[in-house]
């Protein structure tokens, strides 16, 4: 135990002075390894076949396919679309340009499931909009920042690859799993929106009213997209392909939108391939460094130690999760989500399995486990110090002060931790859908 968490201390230690997150776990893991083991032979041995395996994945191809997706998505002006569609049927309330901002973050982030390609995206599509109606900057920035969270829980999401991949779980039941959350997640950002609204009517104005014909216009445009959606993740949950086959197909019919929509030219889709590219190695090389880092922390016989620590409980397993969802938070105020969730779930998953939760499948544990930690990791991309939409948005939109979006947010991590408690309160919401594919 004392190994593995000088280990743990010092990979922290590590990442705090910004050393990158792949270096570090896959230093400290092949290091704690060879340590373990006696040999440094066995620590670089198990080190190289990771970084073989996990580079020969065949799953893993799902990740590069569904970044191409997104971006080529993003390139077709679906933002706009999105956020005009909305716009149109909503924004002529009080506070709704800023729900319709949440319901575009929605829509974008099942397409791009990218949390800071959606936030930096729709910043620039919803914010010049708010700012004419005479919005108060807080609760414009704040709409953004906290809509643009949903693209790590909505399917398609690189969190739960990265999430399924470390525990063994299946990809595509973790998608479906995440839907319910997520839809809950759009309905408390737009009552947290009216709550804001109702407290100060200045803060969000309502704009124009559409026409019925500008609505039926601005819903045309979203159409194909919808469709596009449909069937990649259609295709998915009614198993007619795995997550690997509908990202392919996926990024290819999102190219053939792109194309049609003349939207992209040859040097615009060499950029994109680049940006897929480089965005994909470094989640491989972080991937690769979790995985190694991993086997260090199994090897050194932690997680046993960890399951008997949380037998000291009493048998609570709701009070094991409490501590863990403390300890989340006070991860997130300082470490950036991705790291978060890679480093501590290889040592927290083998006590939550350990655990028997009353009235809850023991099978769905580790499913419902998943989108409690995912959730929790997207209330970190909006708590401060380091919320990292916060700073993605403070970065397209640089004459807004950051405390100003700090202060727009707090409304809707309030009721992050609301719809946390929710979930946990009820597994349904999180287990029924995949119960069903079972």
């Amino acid at each position: 135990m004392s190994v593995a968490m000088v280990g743990v201390v010092v990979a922290l230690t590590l990442i705090f002075l910004r050393v990158p997150v792949a270096v570090v776990m896959a230093l400290v893991g092949a290091l704690g390894f060879a340590w373990c083991t006696g040999s440094v032979h066995a620590g670089l041995a198990m080190a190289a076949e990771e970084v073989y395996q996990t580079g020969s994945s065949y799953t893993l191809s799902v990740i590069p396919l569904f970044i191409l997706m997104g971006l080529l998505i993003a390139r077709s002006g679906l933002s706009d679309e999105l956020y005009a569609a909305a716009n149109a049927l909503i924004g002529h309330f009080p506070g709704g340009l800023a729900m319709a901002t949440i319901i575009a973050c929605g829509g974008f982030s099942a397409a791009c499931g990218s949390s800071l390609a959606t936030t930096a995206t729709m910043a620039k599509v919803s914010v010049p909009s708010m700012r004419a109606y005479g919005y108060k900057e807080t609760l414009a920035t704040g709409a953004v920042a906290a809509g643009g969270t949903l693209g790590i829980l909505i399917p398609p999401s690189t969190a739960f690859i990265l999430y399924g991949l470390i525990t063994e779980q299946d990809i595509s039941v973790l998608f479906i799993a995440g839907l319910l959350p997520g839809i809950l997640g759009i309905i408390l950002y737009m009552a947290a929106v009216l709550f804001v609204v109702v407290v100060d009517p200045k803060a969000g104005p309502g704009a124009r009213r559409h026409s019925l014909g500008e609505m039926l216009a601005a819903f045309k445009g979203v159409a194909a997209v919808l469709g596009l959606f449909v069937i990649v993740m259609g295709g998915i949950y009614a198993g007619v392909f795995t997550p690997t086959e509908a990202a392919g197909i996926g990024a290819f019919l999102a190219l053939c939108l792109t194309l049609f929509r003349r939207r992209i030219d040859l040097k615009t889709l060499a950029d994109l391939l680049y940006e897929s590219a480089v965005t994909s190695t470094v989640i491989f090389a972080i991937v690769i460094g979790a995985t190694i880092f991993s086997n260090f922390i199994n090897i050194s016989g932690m997680p046993g130690e960890i399951v008997a620590l949380g037998d000291s409980f009493g048998g609570s397993p709701y009070m094991v999760l409490a501590v863990i969802l403390v300890f989340y938070f006070f991860l997130g105020m300082v470490l950036e989500s991705m790291s978060m969730l890679l480093l501590t779930v290889p040592i927290l998953f083998p006590l939550i399995q350990s655990l028997a939760f009353p009235g809850l499948d023991p099978a769905m544990v580790p499913i419902w486990f998943g989108v409690i930690i995912v959730m929790a990791t997207e209330i970190s991309l909006i708590t401060p110090p380091v919320g990292l939409n916060v700073f993605v948005l403070k970065t397209t939109l640089p004459d807004t002060s950051t405390a100003s979006i700090f202060r727009g947010v707090t409304p809707f991590w309030c009721v992050d931790i609301l719809r946390l408690a929710i979930v946990i309160a009820f597994p349904f919401i999180a287990t029924g859908l995949p119960s069903l594919l079972r």
